[in-house]
């Protein structure tokens, strides 16, 4: 994992973090939370499966190259 995967991981994990402590802190019913708890973890899985299938496609591109240039 390069330094730039390393970096966004990051930020994505700080902002989730965030976020999350703050709808903790903030006064709102509890169901309410519950879904805007839900409905971001669901949105954060959306983002790092797209992120891990744009890693698998990178590594694959790369495989492929390096394979052709050992033939």
């Amino acid at each position: 994992m390069n330094n730039t995967s390393k970096v966004i991981l990051g930020l994505a994990a700080a902002a989730t973090v965030g976020a999350a402590i703050g709808m903790l802190l903030a006064p709102e019913k509890g169901k309410d939370l519950q879904k805007r708890l839900k409905d971001g973890a669901s949105q954060l899985l959306k983002e790092i499966n797209e992120l891990v299938a744009t890693g698998n496609d990178i590594v694959k591109q790369i495989d492929s190259k390096t394979s052709a240039s050992e033939v």
